[in-house]
């Protein structure tokens, strides 16, 4: 029997702080799960099997590592007067065919004829 040596398989053992410092890698910096796992040299599906591993390890959360700063945000006493917008004007047009176009009396009159010869022509 004669055969050929593809390539080296590599079997490789990953303990669970190995396994979390790379799941808790994606988003770092904006890094994706297929970075992530070609700066490791293993697959996304790896990843996404590690992250469940260690979820329901309880060693993970979704939330590990999020930053909540303070914002500094005005009161409602700071906020303009916000005023009634007038209510809106809704128009009926009845094309042939019986078809029939509502919209807002504010719409632009070239929107309105590209809507009017979409709905005509359909």
């Amino acid at each position: 029997m004669r055969g050929e040596i593809l390539g080296v398989e590599r079997r490789r053992r990953w303990d669970d702080d190995e396994k979390l410092a790379i799941v808790s890698a994606v988003g770092v910096g904006g890094a994706t799960v297929t970075q992530v796992a070609q700066r490791h040299e293993v697959t996304r599906q790896q990843i996404y099997a590690w992250r469940h591993e260690l979820k329901r390890k309880g060693l993970w959360s979704p939330d590990a590592g999020a930053l909540f700063l303070p914002v500094d945000a005005p009161s409602i006493s700071d906020l303009p007067a916000m005023t009634n917008p007038a209510p809106a004007v809704w128009i009926e047009l009845r094309l042939t065919k019986g078809r029939v176009l509502r919209f807002e009396g504010d719409i632009d009159e070239k929107a309105l004829t590209r809507l009017i010869r979409a709905v005509d022509g359909a």
